[in-house]
């Protein structure tokens, strides 16, 4: 819901505001005061998530960490699948389609091939399920998990949009917090995500003073690196646009194509027309024939078509398309950086706490 409608109708989604709110408390008191029970694992867990609805780069960060461990360690992934066609556990594997488990998991699993990734709503049979198809599992990467409170986590790792803080918002329906902001509490590690590559460290600072976080959190600054443009459908297409700057339509299904749009602008062209669906929309052939139309209607013979990396995840079902299409599709893959020479720090940490806490973990010097 657009800002200036929530403020208009702030009298009335206040009370409303007030009563999610209270729920959730009492939920979250009850898990605290070991009412409502958690399960725990001998193997493992490290969830990401967040307390804001919208995007905050969980994905990129999931694959960081995945990236990171898999070489040393056997990694797992686990996630409700949001979106997805299926119901139940599934596990993925390298023809599994984005309708199957949802657009982020099978990014992930084309990206890492060699790690388990797993779907499933009910993440304690999820994780039984991971348990019981590898008996070695070091590790499983806990995909927006941070208010999934039925799995017990030792280390937990709470993202924080750097546009949207947290101790400046509202619970819904007034604002976006799934929870209340100090609830952060629950966190060992807080990144600030989507962070400027050029942020100075004074606005650290106060991006620091403001989180208040405790003294027991490591708090970590994370940027979007975009990386070079890449077919959608034909593999074998490559393109080079540094002379003469096409113009570029836009086609995007993900919650903020902002940072995306901003990238394109400074670095490829600054012609863009845009072609906004809703997030995790699930592409249909009118929806084809749509971007098929608005991309003839564009006047220009130097043009192209480019999404996101997980819109790329859900266009790929389409095989019947027209080869022209075909051929200008293309989608920008991006990763995350750590800032402030942080890099370090941060993967050390996040390997001593898989090798101390890892099924064999004598194996492992302290």
């Amino acid at each position: 819901m657009p800002n200036n409608t929530r403020k208009i109708l702030s009298p009335i989604l206040l009370p409303f505001s007030l009563i999610y709110g209270l729920i959730i408390y009492i939920r979250n008191r009850f898990y605290d005061y070991g009412i409502f029970k958690s399960t725990s694992f001998n193997v493992p867990i490290i969830s990401i998530g967040n307390i804001t609805v919208g995007g905050t780069g969980k994905t990129p960060h999931v694959e960081y960490l995945a990236n990171l461990l898999k070489s040393e360690f056997r990694v797992a992934t686990l996630s409700r699948g949001y979106k997805r066609k299926s119901k139940g556990f599934i596990l993925a594997d390298n023809q599994s389609t984005a309708q199957e488990i949802g657009d982020e998991p099978r990014q992930i699993k084309q990206k890492f091939p060699d790690i388990e990734v797993a779907v499933d709503s009910k993440r304690v049979r999820g994780i039984q399920k991971l348990i019981a198809n590898d008996n070695d599992l070091d590790i499983v990467l806990l995909d927006d998990a941070f208010q999934h409170r039925k799995v017990q986590t030792n280390l937990s790792i709470l993202l924080v949009d750097y546009n949207r803080p947290i101790d400046k918002d509202f619970m819904l329906p007034l604002g976006d917090l799934r929870e209340q902001a100090f609830e952060k509490k629950r966190a060992s590690i807080i990144i600030i995500t989507k962070a400027p590559k050029d942020i100075k460290p004074i606005e650290r600072r106060v991006l620091f003073n403001e989180l208040h976080p405790y003294p027991f959190q490591d708090v970590y600054f994370t940027t979007l690196d975009y990386g070079e443009i890449a077919p959608v459908f034909n593999e074998t297409n490559v393109i080079n646009i540094n002379h003469e700057k096409p113009t570029i339509l836009l086609v995007t299904g993900i919650a903020n194509p902002m940072p995306l749009e901003q990238h394109i602008k400074e670095n490829l062209s600054i012609k863009i027309e845009k072609l906004k669906f809703p997030d995790h929309h699930h592409f249909k052939k009118s929806d084809l024939r749509k971007i098929e139309s608005r991309f003839n209607a564009i006047p220009s013979s130097n043009k192209i078509i480019i999404t996101s990396e997980k819109d790329a995840m859900r266009l790929h079902k389409f095989t019947n398309i027209a080869e022209n299409l075909k051929n200008s599709f293309f989608y920008i893959p991006i990763k995350v950086r750590f800032l402030n020479n942080k890099t370090d720090n941060f993967n050390q940490q996040i390997i001593d706490y898989v090798r101390n806490n890892k099924k064999h973990s004598f194996l492992y010097p302290k």
